[in-house]
């Protein structure tokens, strides 16, 4: 019985990054909130949106929204749109844990960074980096990425470039799922 249910795991895992399927969620990065006199405030939410046009491979969409305030300092903004790629690792060797998948997210778009004090970029992003997802059921993942972001264009810098640590969660659905429900609502 338990050989069963550990089969089944192992195959949902796999289901889930198979062509076809859909990925749907967000990344949260740069969370601050400081209890502190001052009150500094930042967060950038990151939405994402996939469809897996091969085993392990996803193509899709990203949206991103920052903000930053602190108080005497204003207001800064940060904001990007563009096409996304993911590729899953699906090696037994290379995956730490039995539910997790390592993967390599690029992006590219229109981005841009105003801080309220400093220098300003906007212009194309660039972005890749690795990230793990661990799937805690059939269709949840929750991830942790890290990746470089870099912006090219103008402003009062030509460039910009960041660092990211991001957590996010991930809902995989099966296409047949996502066609079915854009179809109700016709």
């Amino acid at each position: 019985m338990v050989a069963v249910c550990m089969i089944n795991l192992i195959q949902t895992v796999k289901g889930q990054i198979q062509k076809g399927n859909v990925m749907m969620g967000a990344d949260i990065a740069s969370l601050n909130l400081s209890l502190n006199t001052g009150s500094n405030f930042s967060a950038e939410l990151n939405p994402k949106a996939a469809w897996f046009i091969e085993n392990n491979i996803a193509l899709g969409a990203f949206v991103n929204f920052g903000i930053s305030t602190s108080k005497g300092n204003g207001t800064s903004v940060s904001y990007g749109i563009g096409p996304l790629a993911r590729y899953y690792i699906n090696d037994p060797n290379m995956n730490p844990v039995q539910h997790a998948r390592f993967f390599f997210e690029g992006t590219v778009g229109i981005q841009g960074n105003n801080p309220a004090v400093g220098e300003s970029t906007n212009g194309l992003g660039l972005g890749f980096g690795p990230g793990l997802a661990y799937f805690i059921t059939p269709t949840v993942g929750l991830e942790a990425l890290l990746k470089y972001e870099g912006i090219v264009g103008f402003g009062s810098s030509v460039t910009s470039s960041n660092l990211v640590a991001a957590f996010g969660f991930q809902i995989y659905l099966p296409g047949k799922t996502v066609e079915k429900a854009a179809r109700m609502k016709q």
